[in-house]
């Protein structure tokens, strides 16, 4: 049985405190499909954005939404992707 291609990200987080994290802890946060688990989200997060992830940390929103927050391996890679975005 074949999995259908889905992208699990839906869109990125456009917070102060994301902007925060992003500067300060090379992470991004995005908001994904719930039924995504941390594995799926760091493929397509190293597909899309051609860059490893260092870890991935999930949780559920008092909107009822799943917010991934993705720690990126390479340096300023968070900035880059986030400025390509136009986050910052």
């Amino acid at each position: 049985m074949r999995k259908e291609m889905e992208m699990k990200l839906k869109h990125i987080v456009p917070s102060e405190k994301a902007t925060l994290m992003i500067d300060a802890e090379n992470k991004l946060q995005f908001i994904v499909d719930m039924r995504a688990n941390k594995k799926e989200i760091a493929e397509e997060v190293e597909r899309v954005f051609e860059t490893s992830v260092r870890s991935v940390r999930t949780m559920i929103t008092f909107k009822g939404e799943k917010k991934a927050i993705i720690e990126l391996e390479e340096g300023d890679k968070a900035k880059e992707i986030a400025t390509s975005l136009g986050i910052l």
